[in-house]
């Protein structure tokens, strides 16, 4: 079925058009950040030495890095929810936003001695990434998500998977101002395997609720 059908058997069954699909999206991505920082608020907090903290390059680098990557796949989606539509540069952004990640590792590895990497890998927080992280990106995961079935993507898979990009980013960006651990190498792990967590869980949700 295409848009223009799809559109015309809703005009047809007398239901109401849904509201600008670019529109619907950034509504959900509001909606889902505003949420997402209620819950942190709450149940979360930041942590004790935050303002310290927020003297360091390596703590704003996280933000840095949670932000780009909500952005560049929120760009993405905003694409891939509308069938035969260019991807833009959303796939480019995002290995940009990964290559800012390695780079700051590479400057991690540089100037910390080798005796400290592991430790600073390992951290002391890695339990509270994997399950934060995901906790905190469930409002954002599930606004996009219902504002993306309002599209008509032909890769229900995929768009799944960066709708959970999208949201890991929101709910790591908050879950930054909480977690002591601050290297690059912390996040480049554990930010990462609860990313992907949180991505995988999109494309299988993706894969059942965007196919049309």
């Amino acid at each position: 079925m295409r848009t223009e059908d799809l559109l015309g058997a809703l005009v047809a069954d007398g239901g109401v058009l849904p509201t600008p699909l670019g529109r619907g999206l950034l509504v959900a991505l509001i909606g889902g950040t505003v949420a997402t920082a209620a819950l942190f608020a709450v149940a979360v907090g930041p942590r004790p030495d935050v303002v310290e903290a927020a003297r360091t390059v390596r703590f704003l680098v996280k933000f840095v890095e949670c932000a780009a990557l909500a952005i560049a796949a929120f760009v993405l989606v905003a694409r891939l929810v509308r069938p035969g539509a260019d991807r833009g540069f959303g796939p480019a952004a995002l290995i940009a936003v990964a290559a800012l990640l390695a780079g700051a590792v590479v400057v991690e590895l540089v100037v910390v001695p080798s005796t400290e990497w592991g430790r600073r890998l390992v951290g002391a927080n890695w339990m509270h990434c994997l399950g934060l992280i995901p906790l905190l990106s469930i409002a954002p995961f599930a606004a996009l998500m219902l504002a993306a079935r309002h599209g008509a993507t032909t890769s229900p898979h995929l768009t799944g998977a960066v709708v959970g990009l999208v949201s890991a980013g929101i709910g790591a960006f908050f879950y930054a101002a909480n977690c002591t651990d601050d290297s690059p190498l912390f996040v480049a792990t554990w930010y990462t395997l609860a990313t992907a967590l949180v991505a995988g869980i999109g494309a299988a949700v993706g894969g059942r609720v965007l196919r049309w």
